[in-house]
């Protein structure tokens, strides 16, 4: 415990004080390199201590070893990689492993067991908990996690029908909540579905702070990336707005940036922030909670693209770097997971 909270002192000490107005600064932390040569990497969970990364146009699921050595655990089958499909987010849970993935004609959610142990983990055998999820070329979504109450939610995309996001018996342009069977929870906003939220373009991140509050977020179109504070049944406005629009009805979000600086992915929190990797502003946002409308930057052009952060089982963050996926400059030994690390000290594997 005293390890964990010396870790989290040092990652958030190295990303600096939150900034007392809107404005954003930028610092620099040390870091250093996990693992590297992914090919094309989308997410990363933890399996106990075993970090699991899947890569979106092969298809497959990795084990980062120890020493960064790469396991192969298996490889999704049916996985139809193209634009920006393909294999896309991973959660955990129970000993089981859920992937969101695209496949012919629509995205879908499959659970595996995990077998063996760390070093030598294995996929068992697959079920299907979800289909028919509108997939194309742009717009996937793709981002799963469970929530503190135990369901499976999953960011949709509106696969570039923008009417879609608006309509509440589809399921593009939206957030879903499930069981880990995929079935609409009792509690959900309307009986009998899966939506969750609704009015979102191609939200691809996901996080809940320790107070029970949810954040997403989300690529804009040419105005305005977002970050919002999902509430249940809330409507986020695309297309119809983009950004902060003041409408009623809408939901605003608590901050919103250029899609230059930002193209906002993989998020996490720890220790009273949130962290935002973003793709084409290549840097790592950090958000403090007590002042949403502020933020931070650190590795502001020095790992190129970045798809996903998570928090390691010890409390450090792990940051995945997404230049071999068609839209980045991939330089020598892309992709890699950086970890964030004080000056001088031995990296947590």
């Amino acid at each position: 415990m005293e390890f964990r909270k010396a870790a989290l002192l040092v990652v958030l000490g190295l990303l600096c004080a939150c900034a007392p107005d809107p404005s954003s600064t930028r610092s620099s932390p040390h870091n250093s390199t996990v693992t590297d040569e992914l090919d094309a990497p989308w997410s990363i969970a933890f399996h106990g201590t075993a970090a699991l990364v899947s890569e979106r146009d092969s298809g497959r699921i990795l084990e980062i070893g120890g020493d960064g050595t790469q396991f192969e655990v298996g490889v999704i089958d049916g996985v139809e990689a193209s634009g920006e499909g393909g294999l896309l987010g991973l959660a955990v849970r129970a000993g089981q492993l859920f992937v969101y993935y695209t496949a012919t004609g629509d995205n879908r959610i499959e659970r595996f067991d995990l077998t063996g142990q760390p070093g030598n983990l294995a996929l068992g055998g697959g079920t299907t908990i979800l289909t028919g999820l509108p997939a194309a070329a742009n717009h996937n979504g793709g981002r799963i996690a469970f929530g503190p109450d135990g369901m499976l939610y999953a960011t949709v995309g509106d696969a570039g029908d923008r009417p879609s996001a608006q309509d509440r018996a589809g399921l593009g342009g939206k957030i879903l909540r499930m069981t880990p069977n995929g079935q609409a929870p009792a509690d959900n906003p309307t009986p009998g579905s899966l939506v969750y939220s609704y009015g979102h373009r191609n939200p691809q991140g996901i996080t809940w702070t320790p107070d029970g509050r949810m954040f997403a977020s989300e690529f804009g179109q040419n105005t305005w990336d977002e970050l919002n504070l999902i509430e249940p049944g809330g409507n986020y406005g695309w297309p119809e707005v983009e950004g902060i629009a003041g409408r009623a009805g809408l939901i605003d979000p608590v901050q919103q940036w250029k899609p230059a600086e930002a193209s906002p992915s993989g998020m996490t929190n720890v220790d009273g922030s949130l962290f935002v990797a973003n793709l084409r502003g290549e840097r790592l946002r950090r958000i403090p909670l007590d002042n949403l409308s502020s933020s931070t930057e650190s590795l502001v052009g020095e790992y190129g693209r970045l798809r996903d952060v998570a928090v390691a089982p010890d409390g450090s963050l792990w940051v995945l770097t997404n230049n071999t996926d068609g839209r980045g400059d991939p330089a020598p030994g892309d992709d890699r997971i950086v970890h964030l690390t004080a000056a001088g000290a031995t990296p947590a594997r």
